[in-house]
């Protein structure tokens, strides 16, 4: 590499876009372009950062293997960026094993950062706890140590595992303080606020009262029959019954974890779950069918049985029932909580995250745009999804896969 080169370089790793762009940014060269790549990246300038990008993998020879795998590493990096999630992670699997192979651990470790922060992003938790778990970040420039301990303490956090999200910020903040860059620490200060705010709440006779993520996790931890209103399903323990594709048995099982310990009324049942004021006698032949359901679905967790004016929830072994509901009411709690990390989300990319069809999403889009909540950007296919920042609480519950299966 020649100075300018070299110099560029040096800038883009302090995190200086500007100093790197005025030393390339009038060259057309293939190390020229994948510098000014990544500084249109830092810049924000994510299409024309990707555009720079493939330019200069196109540029680099058949036998610059190496640089070549360095693109596609950092048009990976943007892809997540643009949250476009949709393409294969083969050719960045492939990069990281180039990269390795020809001694840079330090892009194949990033490499393997980018696949992992894919998968928080579509709440695959488990393949990402297996990616994160082979990483050695040990000897690792400050930048590297940084977004790997932010990946690993995302992952505690968004499994309740708090001990262990601590430790992980505090290895995030240290490294972030070493690498002296500010969007970096600010990414470490925003992930530690998440604890410090309300990320659910606990209804009961007096009323809904705020919890933080460690007190989540001690009622998780607690043996108590929990209803997560954040993540559509039933908890005693390590034993989970996900109930999110089940919205009639999920009102009913609410329904009734709301009466405890006393029984539900039969047609406050009936007007949770089917929304009608009105029930006759369908509903109620209904209401039978659908509990009969319920009670198979619950059978290991508690029984569900019959009284005079209604039905009751009677855990086997837990104590006491306690429901858990969003800081955040309504249908598209899931989609806001994706929204307001501040990306620019793709219809596509909200379906994978989401396990919904893209259609399904579209619709839910129209309706927070109708009221004021989101807003589009572009047009056709570069149409993106933006909505402001939720204060005052944490979405880390709202997320897809925020809680581990169990």
């Amino acid at each position: 590499m020649d100075s300018l080169i070299n110099a560029a370089a040096r800038a883009l790793a302090a995190g200086d876009p500007l100093a790197a762009l005025q030393r390339v940014a009038l060259r057309d060269d293939a190390p020229a372009l994948a510098l000014r790549g990544i500084a249109m990246a830092q810049l924000g300038e994510l299409p024309r950062a990707r555009e720079l990008l493939r330019r200069a993998a196109r540029g680099f020879g058949t036998h610059e293997v190496v640089a070549r795998a360095r693109c596609v590493v950092a048009e990976a990096e943007v892809a997540l960026a643009l949250r476009d999630l949709g393409g294969s992670p083969r050719p960045l699997a492939a990069a990281a094993t180039t990269l390795q192979s020809r001694g840079d651990p330090a892009n194949a470790l990033q490499a393997r950062l980018i696949a992992a922060r894919r998968l928080l992003l579509l709440g695959r938790l488990d393949q990402a706890a297996a990616a994160l778990a082979v990483l050695d970040a040990r000897g690792l420039p400050p930048v590297l140590a940084a977004v790997a301990a932010l990946a690993q303490a995302e992952l505690a956090l968004r499994s309740l595992r708090i001990d262990t999200a601590l430790a992980a910020l505090d290895r995030a903040q240290n490294a972030a303080a070493r690498a002296q860059v500010p969007a970096l620490q600010a990414e470490a200060a925003l992930a530690r606020a998440a604890l410090d705010c309300p990320a659910a709440l606990c209804i009961g006779a007096g009323g809904a009262q705020p919890l933080r993520l460690a007190e989540v996790a001690a009622v998780m931890a607690s043996g108590a029959l929990v209803l997560d209103g954040c993540r559509h399903g039933l908890r005693v323990g390590d034993a989970w019954l996900p109930l999110a594709r089940r919205p009639v048995l999920f009102a009913l099982a609410c329904t009734l974890a709301e009466a405890w310990p006393l029984d539900a009324e039969r047609h406050a049942l009936i007007a949770k779950a089917f929304r009608t004021r009105d029930g006759d006698d369908t509903h109620r032949a209904r209401l039978r069918v659908e509990l009969g359901r319920l009670r198979t679905l619950v059978a290991g967790l508690a029984h569900i049985e019959a009284t005079p004016r209604g039905f009751a929830l009677r855990p086997h072994a837990a104590d006491r029932v306690v429901v858990l509901a969003p800081p955040i009411a309504g249908q598209q709690a899931s989609l806001l909580a994706l929204l307001a990390d501040g990306a620019a989300w793709s219809t596509s990319a909200l379906a994978l995250a989401l396990g919904d069809s893209q259609r399904t999403v579209q619709r839910a889009l129209g309706e927070l745009e109708s009221a004021g909540r989101v807003r589009a950007i572009g047009r056709a296919r570069a149409r993106r999804w933006l909505a402001p920042p939720l204060a005052g609480f944490t979405t880390i519950l709202l997320l897809p896969a925020a809680l581990p299966s169990g």
